[in-house]
């Protein structure tokens, strides 16, 4: 605690002697107007950028809104936009806060960027401070942030007074915009420059989804065999122009990783094959046959880094009325035979799995081998949790990770889908720590300090994406997570899982870097991850609200508070913890998914 007092003296001997940090009560001139935008955050955060910020009605000084921001050990929670201005010229930045250590101030002003701070604020409480541009500035960035781990700060009715940028045009907008190279991911794009613009903005099907300096862009993250439409406009400090007339382009077929007998609409689950617990032992000739995919839980390494995996089936002993090795191998040739597929799951709760080395991941490609052929399987599920996968501190880039666990598993993976081929089934099931917290933090973070495992199934989801079946995040057990629409997310009822899903399938910037966007998943490869009974795991929802979340991503209806980028009829379906647990709660779970999709 005396460290920090130490670090914050010093801060406030360096703020307190920074020119142009004063209190300013002079009426602002007649032609002056307020810049920021929504400075009274009754838009929401529409115009801001917030790496730990929402949202609320209360505590509010005027209006409806104002934005609580709370930091994080190695997170600052600034929020911050960028302000067209005038050069040469006199601005006045102002707003009221609470809260501990809560900071105002302007970067980019051409002349000394400025900032003013409170050590306390127990109720609202104003902070001004002014700067002239220089004399080419014509962007100057606003923000506000608090200090690392002090506590939730809240801010409002934040202005920037000065004179209006200089009026002008807009650009004309593009013509002649043309579809290039076409690939099942991705499309290209180009157009002839525009006289006056500064930039372009590309928009896929009504939606911007990216800027360009140039006359050319390539849109990726798409899904395979499917038509899109795309146009341009150009911008500038003026405005953006009118969009271009519509370039169409359709994707071409995907590589794989999509067995054509999966059905449409499927149905994942857990089958407790190793174990017993609270909910019973189910016979593998017992499930019904609403069960589409069927994993078998769990393989788990002898040690954690050994790469080694072992099946045991659970014992008589353990499981009352199990079957013989014989009963279970042809049960599970009848489901075959009936078009289901059976997967070995590996990991779960207590099998931590960590490929440290290359003699590690040759291991957990043989190992697995050995139990795919034994029990005749049709693929893997990876079910790595705890511990299993982290990222090192110079891991930064979930296109090209760098952590041996990380590049282990991924090229153990491809070596089994290239070993087993196109209709080898390869899905997995990380928490949400492992992939949606990746939209606020990846890794140990620019500053370190954060948990190494945040985001950490990025680099393998990415990675394999091609060869990728399905994915269904585990939406339980979950803290609350931050959504699209920059709000936090809880358990317990439709909204959540709307929410999980739409980031996934609309992509997302990683640690909320723009540059670096988590491309969407394909409809068809992904589905929703619930429990099946309250007993199974915390974030179980009553069936009325897995019929809202598939109305809402499937048909765009029935939505609740969260509104979703797209609509995804051809989402594949749901994943629950478990067979067993759907059982014991009279197969509730699998009825309701039978009776929706028919």
């Amino acid at each position: 605690m005396d460290r920090l007092r130490s670090v914050l003296a010093v801060c406030t001997a360096t703020v307190l002697a920074v020119p142009g940090l004063v209190t300013v009560s002079s009426a602002a001139r007649a032609a002056d107007a307020d810049l920021a935008r929504n400075g009274g955050f009754e838009a929401g955060l529409d115009g801001w950028t917030c790496t730990a910020g929402t949202a609320v009605d209360a505590p509010v000084r005027s209006g409806r809104s104002a934005l609580r921001a709370t930091p994080a050990g190695s997170d600052n929670a600034r929020c911050a936009q960028t302000v067209t201005v005038r050069p040469d010229s006199q601005y006045t930045l102002a707003g009221h806060v609470r809260g501990s250590y809560v900071y105002l101030g302007a970067d980019g002003t051409g002349t000394t960027d400025v900032s003013a701070w409170t050590q306390s604020a127990p109720d609202w409480q104003r902070l001004a401070t002014s700067f002239r541009t220089g004399p080419s500035t014509t962007r100057v960035t606003i923000y506000t942030h608090g200090w690392y781990g002090t506590g939730a700060y809240h801010v409002d009715d934040l202005s920037l007074v000065g004179p209006g940028a200089e009026a002008g045009q807009p650009p004309a907008a593009p013509t002649g915009l043309t579809v290039g190279t076409v690939t099942s991911t991705g499309v290209g794009l180009s157009w002839p420059a525009v006289p006056g613009a500064t930039g372009y903005a590309v928009y896929r099907d009504g939606t911007k989804v990216q800027t360009a300096s140039g006359t050319s862009a390539t849109v990726g993250g798409l899904t395979s065999s499917t038509a899109y439409s795309f146009q341009v406009t150009a911008v500038n400090a003026a405005g953006e122009s009118a969009k271009s007339p519509v370039a169409t382009a359709t994707t071409a077929p995907g590589p794989g990783g999509d067995p054509s007998d999966l059905p449409a609409h499927a149905l994942v689950g857990y089958l407790h094959a190793s174990f017993a617990n609270g909910s019973g032992y189910t016979r593998m000739a017992d499930v019904p046959d609403s069960w589409d995919v069927i994993d078998l839980a769990f393989g788990e390494p002898t040690s954690v880094t050994s790469g080694d995996i072992r099946f045991d089936r659970c014992p008589a002993a353990e499981c009352p009325g199990v079957e013989t090795d014989a009963e279970f191998k042809a049960a599970i040739r009848a489901k075959q035979a009936a078009g289901k597929k059976v997967l070995i799951s590996i990991g779960g709760q207590n099998g931590q799995v960590q490929l440290t080395t290359a003699t590690a991941r040759d291991t957990f490609v043989s190992s697995v081998s050995k139990i795919i052929d034994e029990y005749g399987l049709d693929g893997l599920d990876i079910d790595f949790e705890g511990h299993s996968l982290s990222l090192n501190a110079d891991d930064t880039d979930f296109r090209n990770p760098k952590t041996p666990v990380i590049v282990n598993l991924i090229s153990a993976l491809k070596t089994l889908k290239a070993g087993y081929g196109d209709d080898f089934v390869l899905t997995m099931a990380p928490e949400t720590f492992f992939v949606q917290l990746g939209y606020q933090y990846y890794g140990t973070g620019k500053w370190g300090g954060q948990d190494p495992r945040a985001g950490a199934y990025l680099p393998v989801i990415h990675a394999l994406r091609d060869d990728l079946t399905l994915l269904h995040v585990q939406d339980y057990n979950s803290g609350p997570v931050m959504g699209l629409d920059n709000q936090y997310h809880s358990m317990g009822g439709a909204d959540f899982h709307i929410a999980m899903t739409d980031m996934l399938l609309t992509g997302f910037p990683v640690a909320g870097d723009a540059a670096n966007v988590f491309p969407p998943l394909r409809p068809d490869q992904t589905a929703i991850g619930m429990p099946a009974t309250t007993n199974a795991g915390n974030g179980h929802v009553p069936s009325s609200e897995v019929d809202k979340a598939l109305d809402c991503l499937t048909k765009r209806a029935n939505c609740g508070t969260y509104a979703p980028h797209g609509t995804w009829p051809a989402l594949r379906g749901l994943m629950t913890w478990s067979i067993n647990w759907d059982r014991f709660g009279d197969w509730q779970f699998s009825r309701n998914f039978d009776r929706y999709f028919g």
